[in-house]
């Protein structure tokens, strides 16, 4: 049974740890993260891009495919199912399809014209028991083919966001998705500081979590962060896992060309990145909290 997102990151937020949102795929993608979460006994949250849900033929094929498999392996941990990065009309899709927590990325539009879709969304999804989160400031890195640089997010701008009843808050800390360049000056956090401070519980949002060292996540956490999200890494282990299959030659013994053969190496180094994320964002165990 998927649930909103609200009472984990609340939790989470309360209790100095995050949650990790692991973007899904495909069905090894989604199959993986949710044994990971069960094996470590922590609530999870499945994001889904708006290039991911279109690749899966669409919301609905999502919805059937999570609903299926929750029950199937018998998954006990709170799980919700969230669109990352959504435009307006994809909230519009996921709240008829059936998803239990949504973000709206109005970062694009005038700041008036971003409050005023938000608190719509946040009127809508509040009715249907979802979990809504806004991001204000753009973060940087390429996210379907769209290239920002890390900028920092106005503290109030945050505030007037977070105001409008949104359940967590994605704010621009310097952050950026996919890896990081060399010169990357790390997470600002002055800014996430100054944010936290005027946005209270809210539970804020750390995007682009690829790549960040572990010591900024911790402070970032100690910070107010309560939702990290990871996407790159768990591609780069797949794709790691799958090259060596094919490259020490497994695929040409016996029916080392099944694709369930074939796919397995990598779905068991997603599982392993994802266990290895819900123990440094300190969520493991508190789903029996």
């Amino acid at each position: 049974m998927l649930v909103s997102a609200k009472e984990m990151l609340n939790k989470a937020k309360a209790g100095h740890y995050a949650v990790g949102q692991f973007n899904i795929n495909n069905l090894e993608w989604t199959k993986s993260i949710l044994l990971a979460a069960e094996e470590t006994r922590s609530p999870v949250i499945l994001g889904v891009s708006e290039g991911a849900g279109k690749y899966m033929t669409g919301y609905k094929t999502v919805v059937g495919m999570v609903n299926g498999m929750l029950e199937e392996l018998n998954i006990s941990v709170p799980v919700a199912l969230h669109l990352d990065h959504g435009s307006y009309e994809g909230c519009y899709k996921c709240i008829e399809a059936g998803f239990s927590s949504i973000m709206f990325d109005g970062s694009h539009y005038p700041i008036e014209e971003n409050i005023e879709k938000t608190k719509e969304l946040v009127k809508v999804a509040k009715g249907k028991g979802m979990s809504i989160e806004a991001e204000v400031g753009s973060i940087g890195g390429e996210e379907d083919g769209v290239i920002g640089r890390g900028e920092c997010a106005d503290p109030k701008e945050c505030k007037s966001v977070a105001d409008l009843g949104v359940t967590m808050l994605a704010a621009g800390i310097g952050n950026i998705h996919g890896k990081y360049p060399e010169n990357w000056e790390g997470l600002s956090f002055e800014t996430l500081d100054a944010i936290q401070q005027l946005t209270g519980d809210m539970p804020l949002v750390l995007h682009g979590g690829t790549g960040i060292p572990d010591d900024m996540i911790k402070k970032a956490i100690s910070l107010g962060v309560a939702k990290i999200n990871v996407n790159t890494e768990c591609q780069i282990a797949f794709a790691e896992a799958t090259r060596k299959y094919i490259e020490d030659g497994k695929d040409l013994e016996g029916k080392g060309f099944d694709p369930r053969k074939l796919l397995a190496p990598g779905a068991e180094a997603i599982k392993d990145m994802v266990i290895t994320k819900i123990k440094l964002f300190g969520s493991e165990g508190k789903a029996d909290e």
